[in-house]
């Protein structure tokens, strides 16, 4: 990923340095096993703990001629154990082992290092969301179904409906996190030809994971689809949010935008232009994590016990998709707690269409009060339809219909026009929500 949108904690984690140093680290985890039950000296377990180290440039140097990323590295971390005289110790590097034992496992070491930070950055999202949902709780606003006036909301409702859908996606990545909390030391197909099952299970214990249950060479990819699939998720919901910003920052509506600095400046051109700038990036951003997700899925099917095409798909998919999940999530963390809002605009565009938002209302009150539901549905919707043709005040002209008034008198004409009404039960929404 380039660097405008790579934090740097996450890509520290992406980095090679850091790749090699957890393959070290599973090479070390399986000397110390395989010591400890004899099966390599003792002396070689410790010498590969304590004093094996790596090159980056020297691995590049020796991969550029082998072509094989797993022996440069085993031949350069070898190569630091011969120059401090452990030739012998050396021999004993990557016994028993072949090269996805240690790449899928180190790359679950990656993984969950990569997901402490993404569930930081859900846990931060989430306090900010639920904080601005509680300080919009009753600010009504217009709500909208096919980008028309529907009927009253909240705008608390708006945040709340993100803050729940968040909570899913927690709850979605802790379980995709976890399935991806798996490593495999199985061998070439997956039958521990030279090592044993409990050889495994002991080197995944000291690495923090837990052994897959059965594996080809590789690790099956549907944990990586379904990884890959929850961040896409993600990126979707932080879409979701930009895309209703950046309708309501338009000229027409502008109930609310995302903050402007003092010095930024919106257009190259137009000196009044204020452009829902990060809102469209995390649109577009959200677009690569979608076709990550498909890239994804089409590394399921290998052939029989393994073939490397999704190797190099996943070189990119893995850091580039924690990367810009953890880049938006501070984006869009950041939109929300500084989201300008301005419920005098929501008051005045809920009020623009002079009461036919209360046209469902009328309709219920009419057939409470005896007439029949057709009746009353023809009736409303004759004056709804003419006052918006004519640019009428339909509140106004229903009050003049002898029909109407004869059912419902000004005091009660006047509760359903009152959208305090509607909106009786936000409390008990964000109840169910929030808890007490």
């Amino acid at each position: 990923m380039i660097d405008r949108y790579t934090r740097p904690a996450m890509g520290r984690i992406w980095t090679e340095e850091n790749k090699y140093r957890c393959w070290l680290q599973v090479e070390s985890a399986a000397s110390t096993v395989l010591a400890e039950d004899g099966v390599i000296p003792a002396a070689a377990a410790e010498a590969i703990a304590t004093k094996a180290s790596f090159s980056v440039a020297r691995i590049q140097e020796i991969e550029a001629e082998v072509k094989h990323d797993v022996i440069a590295f085993t031949t350069a971390v070898a190569e630091t154990l011969k120059d401090q005289g452990l030739d012998a110790e050396s021999r004993w590097l990557h016994y028993g082992l072949t090269s996805n034992d240690i790449v899928d496992t180190a790359q679950a070491l990656q993984v969950a290092e990569a997901s402490a930070l993404l569930r930081a950055g859900l846990m931060g999202m989430l306090v900010v969301l639920r904080r601005r949902a509680v300080e919009f709780k009753h600010t009504p606003t217009i709500g909208r179904t096919h980008g028309i006036h529907a009927e009253p909301t909240t705008f608390g409702l708006k945040l709340l409906n993100w803050y729940a859908e968040m909570e899913r996606n927690l709850t979605r990545f802790d379980a995709a996190a976890e399935e991806m909390r798996v490593g495999k030391l199985s061998g070439a197909v997956g039958t521990f030809g030279h090592l044993k099952p409990e050889h495994e299970e002991k080197i995944c214990a000291r690495l923090g994971l837990k052994p897959a249950p059965v594996a080809t060479q590789v690790i099956q990819r549907d944990r990586h689809a379904a990884y890959i699939s929850t961040l896409a998720i993600i990126a979707s919901t932080l879409d979701k949010i930009a895309v209703e910003v950046r309708h309501l920052q338009r000229t027409e509506v502008r109930e609310a935008q995302e903050f402007f600095s003092e010095k930024q400046k919106g257009s190259s051109a137009m000196p009044h232009k204020k452009n829902p700038i990060t809102s469209e990036q995390i649109s577009g951003l959200a677009r690569v994590l979608r076709g990550n997700a498909q890239a994804a899925f089409e590394n399921i099917p290998l052939w029989h016990e393994r073939d490397i095409s999704h190797s190099s798909v996943e070189r990119i998919i893995f850091p580039d998709s924690t990367i810009l999940v953890d880049y938006l999530l501070a984006k869009t963390t950041d939109l929300i707690d500084r989201l300008l809002v301005y419920p005098e605009r929501m008051k005045k565009n809920l009020e623009s269409t002079g009461g036919l938002i209360f046209s469902g209302q009328l309709l219920l009150d009419l057939s409470e009060a005896g007439m029949m539901r057709e009746d009353a549905y023809r009736l409303v919707q004759s004056h709804a339809m003419r006052s918006w043709k004519e640019d009428l005040v339909f509140r106004d002209e229903v009050a003049k219909d002898a029909a109407i008034t004869a059912l419902l008198n000004p005091e009660k004409l006047a509760q359903t026009f009152d959208y305090t009404r509607q909106l009786g039960n936000v409390d008990a929404i964000f109840k169910r929500v929030l808890g007490e």
